[in-house]
């Protein structure tokens, strides 16, 4: 067992409980006056091209989208269709119960912490509001790296930016995009979280064939770093503090956004 000085996670999923689009993106197809399972289709296919930003920001990206269904809102709708989409990618998921107290308990630990996910604009809008956002060193995402997983971009980056080796990350994810497979060829230790919730979860390109540890909670990340060695003449690392305006205990879940 290595070990960790990081923990790298996938948001969708990971973080948050399984995503499906909820009723409010009805909201949004209705002011682009297209038909809204036209609209998740185009949605479904382009999820990727979207992901790295192809088409521009959240409004240019949309009227691509709408070129794609074959509507040609006004520009007002469109600039109101990307604010409900905004609310609307934001209401599909929640955080994990576990989420805040899981990356607590890292730091605590003298480990850093981080996000990669590929996603759309929303996702880099809201984040920095939830209560992970003081607990994650690092926020890697697709639409503004350009490149999705399991692009070794994305890897990478995040290493570059907490100053570590891949040799010294973990990788917790779902599966989807192939993350754990990239994740892997990165240099990095990878596990799959197979929560029971995950059944139902909205994926895209799922790492089918990857056949390396599982675990069922989320918690079980703390497990698994605690049984991890420390070499020898090392000294164990002060505990680092959980920031303010981070609460630890586990209550309700808290909105966090959505995978397309």
């Amino acid at each position: 067992m290595p070990t960790y000085q990081a923990v790298l996670f996938d948001f969708f999923g990971t973080l948050t409980r399984s995503v499906q689009r909820g009723a409010a993106h009805r909201s949004t197809a209705e002011l682009l006056g297209c038909p809204p399972r036209t609209l998740v289709d185009v949605l479904d296919r382009t999820f990727y091209e979207r992901a790295c930003g192809r088409y521009g920001n959240a409004e240019a990206t949309l009227r691509w989208v709408c070129e794609q269904a074959g509507v040609h809102p006004s520009d007002d709708a469109v600039r109101s269709a990307v604010a409900s989409r905004h609310r609307a990618v934001r209401a599909d998921t929640r955080l994990r119960d576990e989420a805040v107290p899981t990356l607590a308990a890292l730091r605590r630990r003298g480990l850093r912490t981080g996000v990669i996910s590929d996603c759309t604009h929303e996702l880099p809008a809201f984040l920095p509001q939830l209560p992970v956002a003081p607990l994650l060193d690092v926020r890697v995402f697709s639409v503004q790296v350009g490149r999705c997983k399991p692009d070794l971009a994305l890897y990478q980056a995040a290493c570059g930016r907490l100053g570590v080796a891949a040799a010294d990350c973990l990788y917790v994810g779902d599966g989807g995009s192939q993350e754990l497979t990239g994740a892997e060829r990165a240099g990095m230790t990878a596990v799959r979280l197979a929560a029971p919730d995950l059944a139902e979860h909205m994926v895209f390109n799922a790492d089918a064939a990857w056949r390396g540890p599982v675990l069922r909670s989320l918690d079980e990340v703390v497990d698994l770093v605690d049984r991890s060695p420390t070499p020898a003449g090392t000294p164990t690392p002060a505990a680092a503090p959980v920031p303010a305006g981070a609460s630890v205990s586990t209550g309700p879940p808290v909105p966090a956004g959505c995978l397309s």
